[in-house]
């Protein structure tokens, strides 16, 4: 079959490997349909980590194998996977903690489309993919939206939705500040949940047009950011970081209305990051940061899209056929969706 693979900085081909199989009657083999490129998809294929491996980790696709143990999933079937790899039966699964499961461990946590930092899983920008743990992984597609608004929900809209949708329950109508200067989708899908769940007031901060455009369009009011962040913004209960900087990270948290919550999508990769602690313990501000977990909020994702109340489509998306993924994977984009005809 064919893989699109990252193979070193700045390239990425497709390349013929071994058709996979069931590699035990838990797993399942799916044909992807649509595959959306992560906001971190551009930031790995600088070389944070090594190649050469398969990429794509957000995905719908067609199941056309099952084992014997995959009773829930049936061939032909439509379904979307979590980008993170967990079992569903060890300790932290149970705990609802999948992001962390025991069972399934990797240097950059265990995930489709990272190489051997992630385990070592395939790539969702393949003729098929192998999925472990398909009973527990595995969840099926409502019929009424597209493979393209799909696939964008396992990792970014994810990733967005649990900066606001828990705190949101907790504090219903709580104003909501995103800070995201950064390329890509996730503040912006954060806009997106925070309007859909009922925020009285969302505000959004960006240096670009097309994404403040897109949030304004959405419902948030915007402000222009240009050159360095200042100390603060008006504040907000729920912030959400969205920056990469380091700067932006400490504007953002002084931003945070007492007792409020901010929480940080941005990867912070230098090793001591300064915040204001201090100010934070005064003002009883909390600081979120880890990795989304896929499985833990993708079915509540799942639920708001299929409503018609959370539209994914409603950030700025650029969908290219599939014999194009090549091309096109590192071509700038807002929002990337790869998809071929179902």
């Amino acid at each position: 079959m064919r893989q699109l693979s990252f193979l070193r900085p700045g390239r990425v081909d497709w390349e013929s490997v071994p058709d996979p199989v069931l590699t035990g009657p838990g797993t399942a083999v799916l044909r992807p349909l649509a595959v959306a490129r992560c906001d971190l998809d551009i930031a790995m294929a600088s070389g944070i980590f090594p190649g050469p491996y398969p990429v794509g980790h957000e995905v719908v696709g067609e199941v056309v194998a099952v084992g014997d143990d995959v009773r829930t999933h049936r061939v032909g079937d439509r379904v979307l996977v979590p980008f993170q790899v967990s079992c569903g039966t060890c300790p932290q699964c149970t705990g609802l903690r999948f992001a962390a499961c025991t069972t399934y461990r990797a240097r950059a946590g265990a995930a489709f489309g990272f190489g051997e930092a992630g385990g070592g899983h395939g790539g969702a920008v393949a003729d098929l993919l192998v999925v472990p743990a398909a009973e527990h992984l595995l969840l099926a597609a409502p019929g009424a939206l597209s493979a393209t608004e799909l696939c964008t929900l396992p990792d970014n809209v994810v990733d967005a939705y649990r900066t606001v949708g828990p705190h949101l329950a907790e504090r219903p109508g709580a104003d909501v500040l995103v800070l995201a200067d950064f390329p890509g989708a996730i503040g912006l899908y954060a806009v997106a949940c925070a309007v859909a769940l009922g925020a009285a007031n969302v505000r959004y901060v960006d240096s670009g047009p097309e994404r403040r455009a897109a949030a304004e369009t959405m419902g948030a009011n915007v402000i222009a950011h240009d050159g360095d962040w200042p100390r603060r913004y008006e504040r907000a209960a729920i912030t959400v970081d969205c920056t990469g900087s380091v700067d932006g990270l400490a504007c953002c948290l002084r931003s945070t209305e007492d007792y409020g919550v901010c929480t940080g999508v941005a990867i912070q990769f230098t090793p001591m990051t300064p915040v204001p602690l201090l100010e934070m313990y005064t003002r009883g501000v909390t600081l979120l940061t880890s990795r989304a977990d896929s499985r833990k909020y993708l079915p509540e994702v799942v639920d708001l899209a299929a409503t018609g109340v959370l539209r994914p489509l409603d950030i700025p998306t650029t969908v290219v056929d599939w014999a194009d993924a090549a091309t096109a994977w590192l071509t700038p984009a807002t929002k990337l969706v790869v998809t071929r005809a179902e």
